[in-house]
């Protein structure tokens, strides 16, 4: 298992984390053409910075995940090619808030969502056992709530990374160390494809934090948070759908702090006769930034 780990082209990792690399540093340098669209602005109840700063970073990560599929040897692209076709309609849409700041919450719910079927309908892949026997009776039974169940999850843990997105290198850092987790438990399952998966997108994460932590010199914005939280929601799918020998409630853990921060912010919200997504600055992370 190690020597087939090691099989993995040191040149994807490379090519991966080098183009959102170069892609952000490019974007940087040029924000004087488009910084009027793509800035974020200072002012807002969840601001901590104190400039505005250029909020799409997610571009450079949607690049470095694009080369690194080409590179690709055949037996990781068949797992990586559905994912980013699977994760554009996320990006995308976070992408048109980063540059509109229109977009609805509930819109970008609904597309996180499709990036969840369209990733069903292209692996095949759903969620069809939580270790919850009543639950799982129903999932195996009927394949359209199993299809929305796993496409809800997506969703919602898309979501939770955009809402972890509120200090440098909190939302970044938290996927890795997410991934690093999934990439350990697939090697001890000898799962070789989803270490090797978790592996890429880690080095295209770093090649992003390089500009992000500490500086912010750039964020991820909608379109870099939604396709971080959808790989990573996808990661932990795969890993017990693929080894039934481990439990669903293991990738749930392993996603618990932003799963966590979004339960708690819906309840404070619902207390307050708030929407679920109405903007404030009581999470953990703006809580920390206040002292």
């Amino acid at each position: 298992m190690i020597n087939n780990l090691f099989e993995l082209p040191i040149k994807i990792l490379f090519f991966g984390f080098l183009t959102c690399f170069i892609v952000n540093v490019l974007l940087i340098l040029t924000k004087k053409w488009h910084g009027h669209l793509t800035y974020d602005a200072h002012s807002g109840v969840q601001k901590i910075h104190t400039k505005p700063t250029l909020r799409i970073g997610g571009i450079g990560i949607m690049s470095g995940i694009t080369i690194a599929t080409i590179f690709a040897s055949d037996s990781l692209k068949e797992i990586l090619l559905p994912i980013t076709l699977a994760a554009i309609p996320a990006f995308a849409i976070g992408l048109i808030e980063d540059i509109t700041k229109r977009v609805s919450i509930k819109t970008r719910l609904t597309f996180s969502f499709c990036s969840g079927l369209l990733a069903w309908y292209l692996t095949d892949i759903s969620l069809i056992h939580l270790n919850i026997p009543f639950i799982d009776e129903l999932l195996n039974k009927w394949l359209f709530l199993s299809v929305l169940f796993t496409a809800f999850a997506v969703s919602g843990i898309s979501n939770s990374i955009n809402i972890i997105d509120g200090s440098n290198g909190l939302a970044s850092g938290t996927v890795t160390i997410c991934l690093n987790t999934i990439s350990q438990i697939a090697i001890f399952y000898n799962d070789t494809a989803l270490a090797q998966l978790c592996f890429v997108i880690m080095a295209i994460i770093i090649g992003f934090m390089i500009m992000n932590f500490p500086f912010g010199k750039i964020f991820l914005g909608d379109g870099g948070s939604y396709l971080l939280g959808f790989l990573l929601a996808w990661c932990a799918i795969l890993l017990p759908m693929r080894n039934p020998e481990i439990s669903s409630f293991t990738s749930l853990l392993i996603c618990s702090y932003p799963i966590i921060e979004v339960m708690v912010s819906v309840h404070r919200r619902w207390k307050r006769n708030q929407s679920p997504g109405h903007p404030d600055r009581l999470h953990l992370h703006s809580l920390h930034n206040s002292y």
